[in-house]
C-alpha cells in the first residue's frame, strides 16, 4: 500500500472533510452560546463546508461509501498482515 494510492488518499480527503463540517457545527454552537462575540482568530472557510455552515447533514454518494468501505478494508489488511509477521 502506498501514500499515493488514489483510493486511500481519496478516502483520506473525504474523511478530513467531514471532520471539518463537524468541528465547524460545534465552533458555531460554541460562538452561538457566547453571543456570537468570541475574538478568536476564524480560518478561511473552503467551498467544501458550505453544506455544514447550513446545518444540514452531508450525505455521501452509494459509490463514495464503496470506496471508503474498500480502503478501510485494505488498511485493515495490511495492519492484520503486518501485527501477524510481528508476533510469529
Amino acid at each position: 500500500m502506498s501514500i499515493s494510492d488514489p483510493a486511500l488518499l481519496n478516502a483520506a480527503l473525504e474523511g478530513l472533510l467531514m471532520q471539518q463540517a463537524r468541528l465547524e457545527q460545534q465552533i458555531a454552537s460554541v460562538r452561538a452560546a457566547l453571543g456570537g462575540g468570541a475574538t478568536v482568530a476564524r480560518p478561511r472557510k473552503s467551498a467544501a463546508s458550505k453544506p455544514a455552515a447550513s446545518g444540514k447533514k452531508r450525505l455521501l454518494s452509494p459509490e463514495a461509501r464503496k470506496r471508503i468501505a474498500a480502503a478501510q478494508k485494505k488498511r485493515w489488511a495490511e495492519y492484520r498482515k503486518k501485527q501477524g509477521g510481528e508476533t510469529a
